[in-house]
């Protein structure tokens, strides 16, 4: 049985579908059979990959929403299922990279980055999951950062919602075991999209492009694993800040993995310091 036939028929919502890996998802899965309820603020952008999605012979509705506004979250999971009388998977994409020194992180900071990257999760989780244990099936896949596992300097406010979200992901997994309904958390590292589209990073921690991270998407549906980590030097990471915190930390330092704030098609150095503003990057 191959991998079309397997997901043909099957109905996902995937918030942050405009751009970036939502949006590659969407066309992975429609490439697969799969119908897609699609959400974004961008109706336009949003528009457009629906039409793409329809253009692989699968049925698509662009439904713009803002989830950080839990009304507006429950309405997109609701008109999906008004539309096909079932959700048989979640995918949260929607996000936004807001960054701050310490020494300028202020609580609108975090309360902008927990807007976005954790309630924007929480709020179509919680619509959709009723359903999905009244049917005693379905998947429930969070995308947050490799962030969440090794926080980086300035990244605080995203750090602290990717945190929450893999937390989240892997303490409902654990309630949920039996339900029939799976959950995978999965943790990409840099990733080419408007997220990050002024970042510089070093060599070592190269933006892998979001097919990459959508095609592990693909796979995690088939296999359920209940955490995805990409790319490698990730997991490598992830691993020895297991072992040694502070050995990660030296090897953040080393390679400098936050990263250069850059004025857009400019190699000035931009980066968040003592005294600098935040910086805050949305795409969804």
């Amino acid at each position: 049985m191959n991998s079309r036939s397997l997901l043909q028929g099957r109905v996902a919502l995937i918030t942050g579908a405009s751009s970036g890996i939502g949006k590659c998802t969407a066309l992975a899965l429609a490439q697969r059979g799969v119908n897609l309820a699609l959400a974004a603020r961008r109706e336009g952008a949003l528009q457009e990959v629906a039409h793409r999605a329809r253009a692989l012979g699968v049925e698509a509705e662009a439904l713009p929403t803002d989830v950080t506004s839990r009304e507006q979250a429950e309405r997109f999971v609701q008109a999906a299922l008004d539309r096909w009388g079932r959700a048989d998977i979640l995918v949260t994409c929607a996000g936004a990279y807001v960054r701050a020194h310490a020494t300028r992180l202020t609580v609108a900071d975090v309360e902008r980055s927990m807007a976005v990257n954790f309630y924007g999760t929480l709020y179509p989780l919680l619509a959709v999951l009723p359903h999905m244990l009244a049917r005693k099936q379905g998947h429930l896949i969070m995308v947050t950062s490799l962030d969440g596992k090794k926080g980086l300097p300035l990244d605080a406010p995203y750090v602290a919602a990717k945190a929450a979200v893999g937390g989240l992901a892997e303490s409902i997994r654990q309630d949920l075991r039996g339900s029939g309904v799976a959950v995978t958390a999965v943790f990409p590292g840099r990733v080419d999209t408007p997220l990050i589209e002024s970042l510089r990073v070093p060599a070592i921690s190269a933006k892998i492009p979001p097919e990459r991270v959508a095609d592990a998407i693909v796979r995690a549906l088939h296999r359920r694993p209940p955490e995805v980590i990409l790319p490698p030097q990730g997991r490598l990471l992830h691993c020895v800040n297991v072992v040694s915190p502070r050995l990660g930390d030296w090897f953040v330092r080393l390679f400098h993995l936050e990263g250069w704030e850059t004025t857009p098609g400019s190699d000035a150095d931009l980066s968040d310091g003592p005294g600098s503003p935040s910086a805050v990057s949305s795409a969804s």
